[in-house]
Protein backbone atom coordinates (compact mmCIF):
# COMPACT_ATOMS: atom_id res chain seq x y z
CA UNK A 1 0.00 0.00 0.00
CA UNK A 2 1.57 3.51 -0.29
CA UNK A 3 2.57 5.60 1.68
CA UNK A 4 -0.68 8.84 2.37
CA UNK A 5 0.89 12.40 2.75
CA UNK A 6 0.66 13.48 6.01
CA UNK A 7 -1.44 16.95 6.35
CA UNK A 8 1.24 18.82 6.76
CA UNK A 9 3.59 17.15 4.53
CA UNK A 10 4.40 20.59 2.00
CA UNK A 11 5.55 22.19 5.28
CA UNK A 12 7.60 19.77 6.25
CA UNK A 13 9.16 19.16 2.71
CA UNK A 14 9.60 22.81 2.99
CA UNK A 15 11.67 22.97 6.26
CA UNK A 16 13.63 20.16 5.31
CA UNK A 17 14.93 21.96 2.30
CA UNK A 18 15.81 25.25 4.18
CA UNK A 19 17.47 23.05 6.95
CA UNK A 20 19.12 21.34 4.10
CA UNK A 21 20.49 24.86 2.36
CA UNK A 22 21.61 25.97 5.42
CA UNK A 23 23.87 22.78 5.96
CA UNK A 24 25.09 23.19 2.05
CA UNK A 25 25.10 26.73 2.70
CA UNK A 26 27.59 26.70 5.96
CA UNK A 27 29.24 22.90 4.95
CA UNK A 28 30.13 22.89 1.39
CA UNK A 29 28.59 20.96 -1.15
CA UNK A 30 31.52 18.18 -0.98
CA UNK A 31 31.48 18.03 2.84
CA UNK A 32 27.36 17.95 3.53
CA UNK A 33 26.37 14.79 3.93
CA UNK A 34 22.72 13.31 3.73
CA UNK A 35 23.46 11.42 7.32
CA UNK A 36 24.30 15.20 8.39
CA UNK A 37 21.29 16.79 6.82
CA UNK A 38 18.50 14.34 8.39
CA UNK A 39 20.49 14.83 12.13
CA UNK A 40 19.86 18.60 11.42
CA UNK A 41 16.25 18.16 10.26
CA UNK A 42 15.33 15.63 13.15
CA UNK A 43 13.98 13.33 10.46
CA UNK A 44 15.68 9.37 9.98
CA UNK A 45 17.77 9.02 7.21
CA UNK A 46 15.44 6.62 5.29
CA UNK A 47 12.79 9.18 5.36
CA UNK A 48 15.26 11.97 3.71
CA UNK A 49 16.07 9.55 1.09
CA UNK A 50 12.15 9.19 0.56
CA UNK A 51 12.11 12.05 -0.45
CA UNK A 52 15.26 12.90 -2.04
CA UNK A 53 17.12 9.40 -3.56
CA UNK A 54 20.66 11.36 -3.76
CA UNK A 55 22.47 14.33 -2.60
CA UNK A 56 21.99 16.05 -6.21
CA UNK A 57 18.63 15.64 -6.33
CA UNK A 58 18.13 17.70 -3.10
CA UNK A 59 20.59 20.48 -4.18
CA UNK A 60 18.35 20.67 -7.21
CA UNK A 61 15.12 20.35 -5.07
CA UNK A 62 16.27 23.47 -2.95
CA UNK A 63 17.26 25.59 -5.96
CA UNK A 64 13.69 24.79 -7.57
CA UNK A 65 11.82 25.45 -5.62
CA UNK A 66 13.41 28.81 -4.70
CA UNK A 67 13.46 29.93 -8.22
CA UNK A 68 9.82 28.70 -8.47
CA UNK A 69 8.37 30.60 -5.82
CA UNK A 70 10.63 33.69 -7.21
CA UNK A 71 9.11 33.23 -10.89
CA UNK A 72 5.57 32.89 -9.23
CA UNK A 73 6.22 36.38 -7.29
CA UNK A 74 7.57 38.19 -10.48
CA UNK A 75 4.17 37.36 -12.16
CA UNK A 76 2.42 38.38 -9.92
CA UNK A 77 3.98 41.26 -9.31
CA UNK A 78 4.32 42.38 -12.58
CA UNK A 79 2.11 44.93 -13.72
CA UNK A 80 2.20 46.10 -17.39
CA UNK A 81 -0.43 49.01 -16.50
CA UNK A 82 2.24 50.45 -14.40
CA UNK A 83 4.49 53.08 -16.40
CA UNK A 84 8.13 51.49 -17.58
CA UNK A 85 10.18 52.83 -14.68
CA UNK A 86 7.83 52.12 -12.09
CA UNK A 87 7.32 48.76 -13.87
CA UNK A 88 10.65 48.07 -13.16
CA UNK A 89 11.56 49.35 -9.90
CA UNK A 90 8.69 47.08 -8.70
CA UNK A 91 10.55 43.84 -10.29
CA UNK A 92 13.46 44.76 -8.50
CA UNK A 93 11.96 45.31 -5.09
CA UNK A 94 9.79 41.60 -5.92
CA UNK A 95 13.31 40.28 -6.42
CA UNK A 96 15.21 41.64 -3.08
CA UNK A 97 12.56 40.80 -0.87
CA UNK A 98 12.34 37.40 -2.10
CA UNK A 99 15.73 37.20 -1.43
CA UNK A 100 14.97 38.24 2.22
CA UNK A 101 15.75 35.31 4.25
CA UNK A 102 16.84 32.93 1.25
CA UNK A 103 20.77 33.73 1.75
CA UNK A 104 21.01 29.60 1.84
CA UNK A 105 19.12 29.01 -0.86
CA UNK A 106 21.07 31.42 -3.11
CA UNK A 107 24.21 30.32 -2.36
CA UNK A 108 23.25 26.61 -3.21
CA UNK A 109 22.22 27.95 -6.31
CA UNK A 110 25.35 30.02 -6.91
CA UNK A 111 27.86 27.07 -6.14
CA UNK A 112 25.73 23.72 -7.20
CA UNK A 113 26.73 23.75 -11.15
CA UNK A 114 29.37 20.70 -10.34
CA UNK A 115 26.44 19.26 -8.42
CA UNK A 116 24.20 18.84 -10.93
CA UNK A 117 23.14 16.74 -14.08
CA UNK A 118 23.00 18.46 -17.22
CA UNK A 119 18.96 17.54 -17.53
CA UNK A 120 18.92 19.31 -14.08
CA UNK A 121 20.60 22.43 -15.24
CA UNK A 122 18.90 22.19 -17.91
CA UNK A 123 15.26 22.79 -16.26
CA UNK A 124 16.81 25.40 -13.87
CA UNK A 125 18.08 27.36 -16.76
CA UNK A 126 14.20 27.57 -18.38
CA UNK A 127 12.64 29.09 -14.76
CA UNK A 128 15.74 31.67 -14.90
CA UNK A 129 15.44 32.51 -18.28
CA UNK A 130 11.40 33.14 -17.40
CA UNK A 131 12.52 35.40 -14.76
CA UNK A 132 15.23 37.45 -16.85
CA UNK A 133 12.76 38.11 -20.12
CA UNK A 134 10.37 40.13 -17.51
CA UNK A 135 13.56 42.55 -16.79
CA UNK A 136 14.42 42.29 -20.45
CA UNK A 137 10.69 42.96 -21.95
CA UNK A 138 10.61 46.19 -19.28
CA UNK A 139 14.05 47.65 -20.25
CA UNK A 140 13.68 46.99 -24.31
CA UNK A 141 10.22 48.94 -23.34
CA UNK A 142 12.50 51.65 -21.90
CA UNK A 143 15.55 51.53 -24.06
CA UNK A 144 14.85 49.63 -27.49
CA UNK A 145 17.79 50.79 -28.46
CA UNK A 146 19.84 47.96 -26.42
CA UNK A 147 17.87 45.67 -28.93
CA UNK A 148 19.66 46.13 -31.81
CA UNK A 149 21.34 43.47 -34.02
CA UNK A 150 24.67 45.86 -34.70
CA UNK A 151 24.84 45.92 -30.91
CA UNK A 152 23.11 43.89 -28.59
CA UNK A 153 22.73 44.94 -25.79
CA UNK A 154 19.98 44.34 -23.74
CA UNK A 155 21.03 41.15 -22.45
CA UNK A 156 24.43 42.17 -20.82
CA UNK A 157 22.24 45.18 -19.36
CA UNK A 158 19.91 42.88 -17.89
CA UNK A 159 22.28 40.45 -16.68
CA UNK A 160 23.97 43.48 -15.05
CA UNK A 161 21.02 44.51 -12.62
CA UNK A 162 20.82 40.87 -11.97
CA UNK A 163 24.53 41.04 -11.13
CA UNK A 164 23.03 43.66 -8.78
CA UNK A 165 20.37 41.69 -7.25
CA UNK A 166 22.09 38.85 -7.01
CA UNK A 167 24.96 39.68 -4.47
CA UNK A 168 23.30 41.93 -2.09
CA UNK A 169 22.93 39.12 0.00
CA UNK A 170 26.88 39.42 0.45
CA UNK A 171 26.62 43.06 2.20
CA UNK A 172 23.13 43.63 2.64
CA UNK A 173 21.90 43.88 6.37
CA UNK A 174 18.12 44.41 7.23
CA UNK A 175 17.73 47.05 9.80
CA UNK A 176 20.71 49.35 8.34
CA UNK A 177 20.36 53.02 6.77
CA UNK A 178 19.37 51.69 3.42
CA UNK A 179 16.37 49.51 3.03
CA UNK A 180 15.64 47.30 0.50
CA UNK A 181 13.04 49.80 -1.04
CA UNK A 182 15.73 52.37 -0.83
CA UNK A 183 18.30 49.77 -2.94
CA UNK A 184 15.44 48.76 -5.06
CA UNK A 185 14.94 52.22 -6.27
CA UNK A 186 19.26 52.57 -6.37
CA UNK A 187 19.72 49.40 -8.44
CA UNK A 188 16.82 50.84 -11.18
CA UNK A 189 18.37 54.44 -10.76
CA UNK A 190 21.88 53.21 -11.93
CA UNK A 191 20.73 50.83 -14.75
CA UNK A 192 18.24 53.23 -16.11
CA UNK A 193 20.65 56.48 -15.87
CA UNK A 194 23.67 54.56 -17.29
CA UNK A 195 22.23 53.15 -19.99
CA UNK A 196 21.92 56.22 -20.85
CA UNK A 197 25.62 56.48 -21.58
CA UNK A 198 25.61 53.37 -23.06
CA UNK A 199 26.38 53.61 -27.38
Amino acid sequence: MARTRASDFEEKQHQLLLTAANVFATQGMEKASMSQIASEAGVSKSLLYHYYPSKDALIFAIIETHLDELDAAIEEADDPALPPRERLEALVMTVLDAYRGADDQHKVQLNAGPALSDEQKAAITKIERRIVKHFSGVLNEIHPQLDTPERPLLMPVTMSLFGMMNWVYMWFRDGGKISREDYARVATTLILEGVKAVR
